[in-house]
């Protein structure tokens, strides 16, 4: 599993994104395969939001949060 950041580009009528060539490499991704695509607009944003508003309530650390979210998305 690799997480990227990389920008939507107009391609024809629609978008693509580009995929570095390593991160093709290391998950040995070929043409025609389906992939699937986590879609976060600002991650930085979104684990801020999701931990920023437990702050002081939390059992855990935000990383074993972190790590356990991980978990369920993947």
């Amino acid at each position: 599993m690799e997480i990227i950041q990389t920008k939507v580009k107009k391609w024809g009528n629609s978008f693509g994104v580009i995929i570095p060539s390593e991160v093709i490499v290391e998950e040995k991704i070929k043409e025609n395969d389906s992939i699937a695509i986590l879609i976060l607009r600002d991650s930085k944003k979104v684990f801020k939001e999701t931990f920023g508003i437990l702050k002081g309530k939390l059992t855990k650390s935000s990383q074993q949060l972190k790590d356990e979210l991980r978990k369920e998305i993947y």
